[in-house]
């Protein structure tokens, strides 16, 4: 499967502009992370590739066909879980997932089996889902995406309310998929990126900052990322965005990015965390995305 995003632009009736000439091109397999603040167009994009929404300019190709002309071949190969996403309180986890995969054309029971054995919840396969925590909801939306091994997966915020040992076993079923499969990662996790991710996009204004490895996002960030002691209530310095404080007996150690660090900050490697509120703190002062795009399709 090849997804083309050619030059999109995306303005809302209201007239708020969701993204402005984005491109991205994906092929299978591919693994791609999709970083971004709150209302940087990132659930847009995702709408926009299930056919949700049209674009007001530029186009999606699926196999180097329009998007529209090929809604019904889409639908029969994708898997998708939005961030909010209604489940039928009076069903059975078997029951809404049976139903599911009617909606699908799935037949049989062998494809419900085995997405309740990787989601970790056969044995609660016969229960309401009324009666289920907030986590195993979450496991029921993530099953219900992987019916029929989708050869397109697209997951906004999949990894909310599981707790650490949940996420790290769907991290890997999500990796496991992504060998023969193009999915897409929506989160504001960006451990999970970083654990499981080939390739990384950062989306933020509605524009396309960066597209590329994860390391070569990294190694952008060399020397823009320092430590400093510092007292309680002072100020961080001007220019600088603040990562993280911690306290410890000799004072605040601040973790900061900076385009130019203060003389008072000693420089550290950078952590993916630290290379992507770097990049969005560039856009921030810039108005543009400074980073070095390095494609991979």
């Amino acid at each position: 499967m090849k997804i083309d995003v050619n030059h999109i632009t995306m303005i809302y009736p209201s007239g708020k502009k969701a993204l402005q000439d984005v491109s991205v091109h994906a092929k299978s397999p591919s693994f791609i992370g999709i970083l971004g603040p709150n209302g940087a167009g990132k659930t847009t994009l995702m709408k926009l590739l299930i056919a949700g929404l049209l674009p007001t300019k530029g186009e999606i190709l699926l196999d180097d066909k329009p998007l529209p002309a090929q809604e019904q071949y889409l639908k029969s190969q994708l898997g998708y879980l939005p961030q909010s996403f209604g489940l039928y309180e009076e069903l059975t986890v078997w029951q809404f997932l049976d139903y599911m995969a009617a909606l699908k054309s799935i037949k049989g029971k062998a494809a419900i089996e085995e997405v309740l054995e990787q989601t970790s919840m056969t044995g609660l396969k016969r229960t309401r889902i009324r009666n289920l925590s907030g986590g195993q909801r979450q496991r029921v939306g993530i099953a219900q995406a992987l019916l029929g091994s989708p050869q397109l997966v697209i997951l906004d915020e999949p990894t909310v309310g599981l707790d650490p040992e949940e996420r790290v076993k769907f991290r890997n079923i999500f990796s496991e998929m992504a060998q023969d499969k193009i999915v897409l990662l929506s989160t504001h996790i960006v451990e999970d990126v970083q654990a499981v991710c080939s390739r990384v996009l950062v989306i933020h204004g509605g524009q396309l900052l960066f597209d590329g490895l994860p390391a070569a996002l990294i190694a952008q960030t060399e020397k823009h990322v320092g430590v400093y002691l510092t007292q309680p209530d002072a100020p961080v310095p001007e220019g600088c965005q603040l990562v993280s404080k911690i306290h410890t007996a000799q004072g605040i150690r601040c973790r900061i990015v900076a385009e130019r660090l203060p003389a008072c900050a000693q420089t550290v490697e950078p952590t993916l965390e630290d290379a992507y509120l770097y990049c969005i703190h560039a856009f921030g002062r810039t108005g543009k995305g400074d980073f070095a795009h390095e494609t991979v399709s």
